[in-house]
């Protein structure tokens, strides 16, 4: 709203008759700016805790766009008939008067053609970053990964307990809601421990942090424990829909990585290295050892358990699948 502001007014020879100076643009900016700023945060707020979540993304940017629209004609009329608040006259007459300065008028024409390209605009970044994510968009548009480079990088592996069953229980229709269901509650948890979703593998996930931030406040950790007591909270809903409340397994490892942009349709930034297969295979023994989630002796060595919520249970070397060599593998548990 400032750059509508500075756009629609920069070019003017003359001022204005609201404004009594030049200060008072970015008065009007700061104004318009905090109004339609607060708009947009109830729109995607509004969007992202509703019905309209479920629907096809087009509605959502239908929603918004009209939500924007509404405002901006609510506060045309307030504005106006604050303006007009003086005149004396019929309340009909009043009412017409506002239609023509405001509907017809250059400035609110030009301002929702301006919400429209703004709304389209922010909802196709909006859309690419959740495709994407936020960060990796940042990434690839400025280039970082187009050029291999190597990376210290943490991943944690979460996978559904008996996915085979409820699936083959429930039909791929009502598994594949159960998955939406599961991976929507995670977003939140995600996002507060600063991660990002690497890769959705149908009923299992794949998170990754730059190695600094992972170790940092039991991140790694954090995010599988509240991601199993959300699922714990919302227990009456999986029971109604579906019989029974999810359970996840995780693993977590680290290791250095070679990062680089892939594909020319559709790009995406790839992680090359042999730190996910040994994650891999770390996850599959969390049956076999009787324990919820793992981690290796390498993300052990990194993290700073001085005042840690977890306890970290040494399960010895560990033979994996595949390997020539036996690993270090501690449980985790909380205090």
């Amino acid at each position: 709203m400032s750059a509508f502001v500075f756009f629609r007014y920069s070019q003017t020879l003359e001022v204005p008759q609201w404004a009594v100076s030049s200060g008072d643009f970015a008065t009007l900016a700061i104004y318009l700016g905090v109004i339609f700023g607060s708009l947009h945060w109830m729109s995607n707020l509004i969007a992202d805790f509703s019905a309209i979540n479920r629907l096809p993304y087009i509605f959502s940017v239908v929603f918004k766009g009209l939500f924007l629209l509404l405002g901006a004609t609510t506060l045309a009329y307030m504005t106006q008939y604050l303006n007009m608040w003086a005149l004396e006259n019929h309340l009909a007459t009043l009412r017409q008067m506002l239609t023509v300065h405001i509907l017809y008028s250059p400035s609110f024409q030009a301002l929702i053609v301006y919400l429209v390209v703004v709304r389209v605009g922010l909802a196709f970044i909006e859309q690419m970053a959740l495709l994407v994510g936020p960060r990796i968009l940042l990434n690839i548009g400025m280039g970082k990964y187009h050029k291999p480079r190597y990376e210290q990088r943490l991943f944690l592996y979460l996978d559904m307990v008996a996915s085979t069953t409820h699936a083959e229980s429930l039909g791929d229709y009502r598994f594949s809601r159960l998955i939406q269901d599961c991976f929507s509650l995670l977003t939140e948890t995600v996002n507060n421990n600063e991660a990002e979703i690497y890769r959705y593998m149908g009923d299992a996930v794949l998170i990754h942090w730059p190695l600094d931030k992972g170790v940092k406040n039991d991140r790694c950790m954090n995010i599988y424990f509240e991601f199993s007591q959300q699922l714990n909270w919302q227990r009456r809903y999986f029971e109604e829909h579906y019989g029974f409340v999810p359970k996840f397994k995780a693993a977590a490892h680290c290791g250095q990585v070679v990062a680089a942009v892939v594909g020319v349709q559709k790009q995406e930034i790839s992680f090359f290295s042999d730190v996910i297969n040994t994650l891999a295979r770390l996850q599959d023994q969390c049956n076999p050892l009787g324990q919820r989630m793992l981690l290796s002796g390498a993300l052990v060595s990194r993290l700073d358990n001085s005042d840690s919520e977890y306890q970290l249970l040494n399960l010895g070397p560990v033979k994996l699948k595949g390997k020539q060599h036996s690993i270090a593998v501690y449980g985790v548990k909380p205090k």
